[in-house]
């Protein structure tokens, strides 16, 4: 009876020890390559890489250095939600626009005007003259901020499957037009490709 008891008290400790739960703090290039061994879907490293390619060709843009240089000022900027059009539902889209504005914010060259800010100011404006707030305090609609430009875009997706491997294909497109004119002033397009590889025993 005592040797039974004490196979089954050796036997959980041995299951407990094999099912063991350790993490640690990494930096964003150790994250990635982890990343890499266990999902194939698109992480937030994929998203700093793509921002930084983007702005970098905006960068570069001859068309965009020239219309900067006919502006008197910075020019007001409407930033659109970058759209996507994959068919991951997970994409995490809302880290791809945040990134979008903040790399755009620090480049300093405009004023942005945000779709999402603008409608909650939209909103709230609507709230003040409705009653509820000091019509001496309350703000009035038509003092926003008319843009100049407006940038807009997606992401798409188009993956080939062969014999247990996979290869995506992402293609992040990033277009800026000014809206009075309607003239496309700059396009970009960044591409990144994820590959993975899976085993009759799995990954």
């Amino acid at each position: 009876m005592l040797k039974n008891f004490l196979l089954v008290s050796l036997f959980s400790g041995m299951l407990l020890s094999c099912s063991g739960f350790k993490a640690e703090r990494v930096d964003g290039d150790e994250s990635d390559e982890k990343a890499l061994e266990i999902t194939d879907n698109w992480v937030m490293r994929d998203t700093e890489n793509a921002i930084d390619k983007i702005i970098q060709q905006m960068q570069n843009h001859k068309g965009y250095q020239r219309y900067l240089a006919k502006k008197s000022g910075r020019p007001a900027v409407f930033i659109a939600e970058v759209q996507n059009l994959t068919s991951e539902s997970y994409f995490p889209i809302s880290d791809l626009n945040d990134e979008l504005l903040n790399r755009l914010s620090n480049m300093g060259d405009f004023v942005l005007v945000d779709e999402a800010a603008r409608k909650r100011i939209l909103e709230e404006i609507k709230y003040q003259n409705d009653g509820m707030v000091d019509p001496n305090t309350a703000k009035s609609i038509g003092k926003q901020t008319g843009a100049d430009l407006l940038i807009f875009g997606n992401v798409h997706m188009r993956p080939e499957t062969r014999k247990g491997k996979t290869i995506k294909q992402y293609s992040v497109n990033i277009r800026m037009t000014d809206i009075e004119s309607g003239t496309e002033i700059l396009r970009t397009r960044t591409k990144v490709h994820k590959y993975s590889e899976k085993n009759k025993f799995g990954w």
